[in-house]
């Protein structure tokens, strides 16, 4: 659906993958909200060359011939840095990527995908497990390396409005204003992401699934654990008053909120 719309969100992922370009990253650390492992386990994708799992509503002409371009050097490397920190870790061989990765690799560089390594989610969804995956993997950053997590903000397929879409096809359509809740909860999410950094962001990004609102935007946990492995990732003691900022926002089918967030600052470019 917005993954294959043009859309606010859209212009800003070509923005930000403009401007990781222009830096000259050396890859994408991502993880999604559609793959989770089972048990105490978490994995990241070793397969060499990944197929794509079709996403409804999304004409497949807007992603089935783009290459995929998975860094399995570096995936090997994350696999020992969790596993050293006491993860229970592995690669999968065989796992075909979902479209809230792809899709987002498309928009950011359709130029070509950078390379990137693939980290799965754990389906015991404990945001504290989460955050340590991104404290983890954070040493990533000084390298250069992108660390990405997609989800959403307010993510209950339950309490959508989906006749617009299923009439006309329109995520887009707002016959009404989204409902208090869905309101409410985007705007704590908002709060705790430009208002906190460092490890009080953590902190207030794990108090968030005790928000009294959190069950009504998130009827289940998986879309907000990537948010918690950024978190993790972006809130050492090294990014107290780190900048954070909220550069588009989409809302479709009512009540699902969309908000694109950047944790962080590149370097300042020195001047000759």
């Amino acid at each position: 659906m917005m993954l294959g719309e043009e859309s606010d969100s859209a212009n800003y992922w070509k923005k930000c993958g403009d401007e990781a370009l222009a830096r000259k990253i050396k890859g994408v650390v991502i993880m999604g909200a559609h793959w989770d492992c089972m048990g105490d386990r978490i994995e990241l994708s070793t397969n060499p060359s990944p197929g794509k799992s079709p996403v409804a509503y999304v004409n497949p002409d807007k992603y089935v011939d783009y290459k995929l371009n998975p860094d399995l050097e570096t995936t090997e490397r994350c696999i020992e840095m969790l596993a050293r920190e006491g993860f229970n870790v592995g690669g999968n061989p065989t796992f075909e990527w979902i479209h809230d990765v792809y899709l987002i690799l498309i928009r950011m560089f359709p130029g070509g995908c950078p390379p990137t390594t693939l980290v799965s989610a754990n389906a015991r969804y404990d945001p504290h497990f989460h955050m340590k995956m991104g404290a983890t993997l954070r040493p990533l950053r000084r390298e250069n390396y992108l660390i990405i997590g997609t989800g959403g903000a307010v993510h209950n397929l339950y309490r959508n409005r989906w006749a617009p879409m299923l009439r006309f096809r329109d995520n887009f359509a707002l016959e009404t204003p989204p409902e208090d809740w869905a309101m409410e909860f985007r705007q704590a999410v908002e709060d705790v992401i430009i208002k906190t950094s460092g490890p009080q962001l953590r902190r207030a990004m794990t108090r968030l699934m005790k928000h009294p609102r959190f069950r009504d935007a998130h009827a289940t946990d998986d879309h907000f654990m990537a948010a918690l492995f950024v978190a993790g990732a972006a809130g050492d003691p090294e990014d107290q008053n780190t900048p954070a900022m909220m550069g588009a926002e989409d809302w479709e089918l009512t009540n699902m909120c969309n908000s694109q967030f950047t944790l962080g600052r590149w370097p300042k470019e020195v001047a000759f």
